[in-house]
């Protein structure tokens, strides 16, 4: 539709999830009206996130070090550990100050459909770091959707019989179907702090 550049700016914009080729062309657009200098530092920051940001060691979460800010701060309790589907809902549920203890990020769910299975995801590495013994609870707060439900239902089903570890599931207040990102915090805090056990 535009000549070269343009139109390979539209369609590159044009893959970013949420971006349809209308909001694509506004802002492609709107990058053309602004100066060159705030355009590069644009660009710059992608190309950083893509050198610079990597999984932390531990957990799993996004960082730009070896270990992540919540793995190497000795203040947060290191018996409770909160898996979680993705990075992003590790700040929805620190955005609560509900949960001071450590997380587990399995990068995704268990989802037949998208060729996703418990191999797949962090899940190995989290039944190793349960051998510390100063894990006593693990929370399971994947989304509820029926991707998350599976996903937890599989991690209950295998880590139920590890002795000395209670394994908990985030409380009613969350709508099925939605994700943890978009929630409220008073909502998510509620759910986190009404979370039952799973039998």
């Amino acid at each position: 539709m535009y000549d070269g550049p343009v139109q390979d700016l539209i369609d590159e914009l044009g893959r970013l999830p949420g971006i349809g080729p209308k909001s694509a062309q506004r802002i492609a657009f709107w990058l053309l009206d602004q100066p060159a200098e705030d355009v590069e530092r644009l660009a710059q920051a992608l190309i950083e996130v893509k050198q610079k940001v990597r999984f932390c060691e531990i957990c799993f979460n996004v960082t730009d070090q070896d270990v992540c800010r919540i793995c190497r701060d000795p203040k947060r309790d290191a018996s409770s550990i909160c898996v979680v589907e993705e990075s992003k809902d590790v700040v929805a549920i620190e955005r609560t100050r509900e949960f001071r203890g450590r997380y587990h990020v399995l990068g995704g769910s268990i989802s037949p459909i998208a060729g996703r299975g418990p191999g797949d995801l962090h899940i190995a590495e989290l039944v190793r770091r349960l051998s510390d013994a100063a894990i006593t609870e693990v929370i399971l707060a994947t989304n509820p959707n029926l991707e998350g439900e599976a996903t937890a239902t599989y991690l209950s089903r295998l880590l139920g019989q590890t002795p000395g570890i209670r394994i908990t599931r985030l409380a009613s207040g969350l709508p099925v179907g939605a994700d943890l990102e978009y929630a409220d915090e008073v909502t998510l805090g509620r759910a986190f702090s009404g979370r039952r056990y799973v039998d």
